[in-house]
């Protein structure tokens, strides 16, 4: 299925498939199964793809340029980010890892990454980080530029707290159209610090990366990280669904509009992944995962 990030903003595929890992994986050189992996993602409607110009060292953008069928791009949204400058061979002028929020590095990011890309434009831009040394008004005219020159066609942030979301919109002639925020069940703090709040109030819906809390739900060794398992278990084995599905399931269900991001680079995970939108929790359920991962009951 397919959603809004706002009521007028661009329109994504209800999960969205981040890239930053098929530059450090045996997959990364071998294009034939890269693009078996788009394929993957298409026939199940995932039409929406995440990038950042720091992915794979500057190098996972290239990459999906070359694998990605230019036939396809009418159906595909290219989301990007910029504003985080690291060491790399890649950028030799880089002295030290910092943020970038500034005009001239956003206008060499985007056409860095235009390049990369091999399109013309991106449905979706994001800034990276929040910069403490963000010029407000220098990047809404430079942005705004870049909208009217149909270079990006919208534009929004990552890792944003609610009042820097704020102060940014304050200043843009144009609607921030999300924020790409980490959620999981092991990382549910945007649920009850009004980060989340802040996105049913304005109408926007947020992107989530690492919705799989990066695979540690299956890898630590607590007693409440079994607990989480068992309920995760025995609720997969009620839907006949996979764990993974049953966890994203658990971020759809969430009234804000929760995007999913998600890295398996391996086929037959992401195809169990792919499931979520096939499983229906009700609120007890929704409630028993929370807690179940908190290792606690809520108050």
């Amino acid at each position: 299925s397919r959603t809004k990030l706002q009521a007028e903003g661009v329109e994504l595929s209800r999960i969205v498939y981040g890239v930053w890992r098929i530059r450090n994986h045996p997959m990364a050189g071998d294009e034939t199964q890269l693009k078996k992996l788009l394929s993957l993602c298409l026939e199940h409607g995932v039409t929406s793809f995440d990038h950042a110009d720091i992915y794979g060292s500057y190098q996972c953008e290239e990459i999906f340029g070359r694998v990605m069928d230019p036939k396809d791009r009418h159906r595909i949204q290219l989301i990007s980010k910029y504003g985080i400058k690291l060491v790399s061979a890649q950028r030799p002028q880089h002295r030290v890892k910092s943020y970038d929020s500034s005009p001239e590095h956003l206008r060499f990011s985007v056409e860095q990454s235009l390049r990369n890309l091999r399109t013309d434009y991106l449905d979706l831009l994001l800034l990276h980080r929040p910069d403490p040394l963000l010029r407000v008004d220098e990047l809404a005219s430079a942005v705004e530029q870049l909208i009217q020159a149909g270079k990006i066609r919208s534009f929004g942030v990552s890792n944003f707290t609610p009042s820097q979301f704020d102060l940014l919109q304050s200043r843009c002639p144009f609607p921030l159209v999300t924020n790409q925020i980490e959620a999981s069940p092991l990382c549910s703090s945007a649920f009850f610090d009004g980060t989340l709040d802040h996105a049913v109030r304005l109408a926007y819906k947020p992107m989530i990366w690492s919705p799989l809390a990066g695979g540690r739900i299956w890898q630590q060794q607590t007693p409440h990280m079994e607990d989480l398992r068992r309920v995760l278990g025995r609720m997969a084995q009620e839907k006949n669904r996979p764990e993974e599905a049953v966890v994203l399931a658990w971020l759809l269900r969430h009234p804000a509009g929760l995007i999913p991001v998600l890295g398996s680079i391996d086929p037959g995970r992401l195809g169990r992944q792919l499931q979520a939108e096939e499983v229906q929790l009700d609120s007890e359920e929704w409630f028993e995962i929370l807690q179940a991962a908190m290792g606690q009951d809520i108050p």
